[in-house]
């Protein structure tokens, strides 16, 4: 579960739209709305690249991809190790001798 966003998303919106549309820069809008500049220069940044006008970074489409292809890697890998670890322990089952019962 992600964790819960400090800022809504109608304020990364509207402090996106005042540095792309306005044309104000980063510092000034971040100043008047109360936000760090560096985290308004990266939703700029991100909202340049989900435009395809930035090419440095993924597109939210693609880091959402990335990450559940991320999630399904790690879970076949636990697969596989648990698969791993069942085959040697029957195979150690197989490969041990069988003895009669005593009458």
């Amino acid at each position: 579960m992600p964790a819960p966003r400090k800022y809504s998303d109608e304020l990364r919106e509207r402090a996106i739209r005042e540095v792309r549309a306005i044309g104000r820069p980063i510092a000034h809008v971040a100043k008047d709305l109360g936000i760090h500049k560096e985290a308004l220069r990266g939703w700029v940044r991100q909202a340049e690249a989900d435009r395809d006008e930035r090419y440095d970074r993924l597109t939210s489409a693609d880091q959402d991809e990335l990450r559940q292809l991320c999630k399904g890697n790690a879970e076949l890998r636990r697969a596989n190790e648990i698969l791993r670890a069942a085959s040697v322990f029957f195979a150690q089952q197989i490969d041990r001798p069988r003895t009669r019962p005593s009458r």
